[in-house]
């Protein structure tokens, strides 16, 4: 097997999760298409025989694609749900098998939540990047810091000035009955899990939700749904909270808390699982039992 081979079947490994953070992103089938392309152009003219972590090299690199591309779009001050058929772009090992096509452009943003796409329109690029990367996949800050050319306290304000957009989306528009109908979301998503129950789990999730732990992350409602389904004795034993302010849940243990569950949402469904164990994380949350 040639080199070029052996780094094709590494790249093609992380395509998935490329195409994931890329559409994330952009909100567009073509361009994210176009960033993991761009990803492969980049790695097959680089050296990366110092790169220990390519998965992160690659979700850094698309990260960088994305952020220009974002940033070029504002200046010509383009749509971002693009339902344009794409450019050719020029042909390689890795390009998919089929070219997106409009109704595939859009097939594809009703799977993944349109919701969450539209409110993610609403922040800046940086603020985009910070809170997808990091939010979303757990790049860590300094990461997402080289992406952006900013500090990483600089990245961590933007990652929170976005995490506040995204969560109180539905609440800034109905004030505390939006913060009341997210509770009752949790309920109903706690209710379900207790109870084994898979579609009332899908009720209640976004299609792209994405559940996060300090492991590893989850995409998509039906793999978090069949995660939460075995969530039951859990479910029952901890109490609904505010975590660091929004609708949350908690598990208990010889007094203190064990484990946080924190949620976003975006038009009445959960779009974000962000679930807390390590100690040291737990210690510093802000909980508020409900």
């Amino acid at each position: 097997m040639s080199d070029t081979d052996f780094l094709a079947r590494r790249f093609e490994a992380h395509r998935g999760h490329l195409r994931a953070v890329a559409h994330r992103m952009l909100g567009s089938t073509a361009e994210a298409e176009d960033a993991v392309q761009e990803a492969w152009f980049r790695l097959s003219r680089s050296d990366t025989t110092r790169v220990d972590n390519l998965g992160g090299w690659l979700t850094t690199v698309v990260g960088r694609v994305c952020l220009d591309m974002l940033r070029s779009r504002r200046s010509r001050a383009e749509e971002p749900l693009d339902a344009a058929a794409p450019s050719p772009a020029e042909p390689s090992a890795f390009a998919s098998a089929a070219v997106p096509d409009p109704e595939q452009d859009a097939l594809l943003a009703d799977s993944v939540g349109v919701a969450l796409l539209v409110v993610l329109d609403t922040l800046t690029p940086a603020e985009r990047l910070a809170f997808v990367l990091h939010d979303l996949f757990g790049v860590a800050y300094d990461e997402v810091a080289a992406v952006v050319d900013r500090t990483p306290a600089a990245t961590r304000q933007l990652a929170s000035r976005a995490r506040r957009r995204v969560q109180g989306a539905d609440a800034s528009e109905a004030g505390g009955a939006g913060r009341r109908r997210q509770r009752e979301v949790v309920e109903a998503f706690l209710a379900a899990a207790r109870e084994g129950d898979f579609e009332g789990l899908l009720d209640v999730l976004d299609p792209d939700v994405v559940a996060r732990t300090e492991v590893g992350v989850t995409t998509g409602a039906a793999a978090v749904a069949r995660g939460a389904a075995t969530f039951g004795p859990l479910a029952g034993a901890g109490r609904s909270a505010l975590v660091d302010g929004v609708p949350g849940f908690v598990v208990f243990a010889e007094g203190r808390v064990e484990r946080a569950l924190r949620f976003a949402f975006v038009r009445d469904r959960i779009t974000v699982i962000d679930i807390v164990t390590d100690p040291g994380r737990v210690s510093r949350l802000d909980v508020r039992l409900i």
